[in-house]
């Protein structure tokens, strides 16, 4: 019965305060479009080490003891994701045991929670998973997996101090991370949740927080990370910069106990970067009009190139921050950063301050994106708040409440993306609401100059990248 508990939590956990208003409006800035400049990089890691480390790897640090599920593990199918070995074999591919500091087996989640979505029935690794489930409050949960702990572990134990860092920063988290939009992602929220408890020195618990959060969650649609290769910055917003093993490292903060522990663990990201460095884009699926795409090539070129770049033997993306006031999008998650405490924690913590250094610098704009793989990536915009391409490359055609199956078979070729409807109501598994704070489908009108036909042309371009 204790065993069934804790396997049923963590599945719910990875299926997926003091009041501040909402952040403000700035929309206006001294600049239109500006790039972004390279950071120095580690370089010389093993790309299939890096993968093994992903999906197997001590760095969340921290988390449920693994001989809970032993049992279960027996009724796991096998992992075909991942293909994993050992312990790992049998377990769900978001979810992974290793070794905490102190030898004791734990299970937690891994960075495939987020980073493996599911596009035409299939399970691609690197691609954002649109369909995960933060719509439910996970404080119950955490206050369930401590009871379950102590009816069965001594609070002296190893079990519990290998437990204990991960139910401390999940028991600080939990009440941030519950959002109000399907497929939405609230990462970057959890670890703002994270650091408000974390000694920016040596990155212990802290009872006592270090800033404020509001109670509003702001989430995103998640990015594929083959785009990670060609990006000068990380997030929507650029925010970002510096040494990218400790910016993609910081999911850690969910369980890692401290500094020493995070400097082992970003050792095996530089393999996880060599990984990034090859992963490529799945290939579209269905057939391609190629003399339409070409068409659709010189229109790609003509119009949209300057600002996500181009494509085939003279690949170059060019890194170009696009201010508010000139892309219109919805402003409230570039907003943020200037609201949250986590930008002065960031920077004046052990990420900044010790090497290889990563820091976080704050713009009014979004990045215009990479666009490889672009097919597989819906929905559209930072807060995933348009369901097609083609509503995406015409503004007119943008429902403001959609609705999709939750199967990722049910997906338009034409129009490139899923295939929804509208519904009557703002109710339902997988109704998206863009009426909703910080969820908005205005701007990026950028397309709504071609006709219908140049439009078609440049979708079916895009079926190629």
């Amino acid at each position: 019965m204790k065993r069934s508990l804790l396997f049923g939590l963590l599945m719910l956990l990875f299926a997926c305060h003091s009041y501040r208003e909402l952040p403000g409006s700035r929309v206006e800035s001294d600049w239109k479009v500006k790039e972004i400049p390279p950071s120095p990089q580690q370089t010389g890691g093993d790309a299939a080490a890096g993968f093994a480390f992903i999906g197997s790897g001590a760095y969340i640090g921290t988390g449920i003891p693994y001989e809970i599920f032993q049992k279960r593990m027996k009724m796991q199918q096998p992992d075909t994701v991942l293909h994993r070995g050992g312990r790992n074999a049998n377990l769900p591919y978001p979810v992974s045991t290793f070794e905490a500091a102190n030898g004791v087996p734990v299970v937690n989640g891994n960075c495939f929670t987020c980073h493996a979505g599911r596009v035409m029935g299939e399970v691609v690794p690197g691609l954002g998973n649109s369909f995960s489930e933060f719509e439910k409050n996970q404080a119950p949960a955490a206050k369930l997996i401590r009871i379950g702990m102590d009816l069965k572990y001594n609070k002296k134990s190893e079990e519990w101090e290998a437990f204990n860092d991960f139910s401390l920063f999940f028991r600080e988290m939990a009440p941030y991370i519950q959002t109000n939009q399907p497929g939405a992602n609230p990462a970057f929220r959890l670890a703002e949740a994270c650091m408000m408890h974390r000694d920016p020195a040596d990155l212990t618990y802290k009872k006592e927080p270090n800033y404020e959060m509001m109670d509003y969650t702001i989430a995103t649609d998640v990015p594929p990370l083959w785009h990670v290769k060609k990006k000068n910055a990380l997030y929507y917003n650029g925010i970002g910069r510096g040494d990218f093993t400790k910016l993609l490292f910081q999911a850690s903060v969910l369980g890692i106990p401290d500094s020493t522990e995070a400097r082992k663990a970003i050792e095996g990201f530089k393999d996880v970067v060599a990984w990034l460095q090859q992963l490529e884009p799945p290939a579209y699926p269905g057939p391609v009009d190629a003399p339409l795409a070409a068409k659709g090539k010189t229109l790609f070129e003509e119009h949209c190139s300057k600002c996500h770049g181009t494509y085939g033997e003279a690949e170059e993306y060019p890194n170009k921050l696009v201010s508010l006031s000139l892309v219109k999008t919805d402003p409230m998650y570039a907003n943020y950063a200037y609201d949250s405490g986590i930008v002065d924690w960031y920077n004046n913590s052990w990420f900044a301050n010790s090497e290889p250094r990563s820091y976080f610098e704050p713009n009014l704009g979004y990045v215009a994106p990479p666009l490889d793989g672009i097919w597989a990536t819906a929905p559209y915009l930072h807060n995933g708040s348009v369901p097609t391409v083609d509503a995406l490359l015409n503004s007119s055609a943008r429902p403001d409440i959609w609705e999709r199956s939750g199967n990722s078979k049910d997906y338009d070729h034409r129009a490139l993306g899923w295939a929804y409807t509208v519904p009557k109501k703002d109710k339902g598994d997988w109704v998206f609401d863009t009426s909703l704070p910080g969820y908005s489908n205005k701007g990026h009108y950028f397309g709504d100059k071609l006709t219908d036909g140049e439009r078609y042309a440049v979708i079916e371009y895009l079926k190629t990248l």
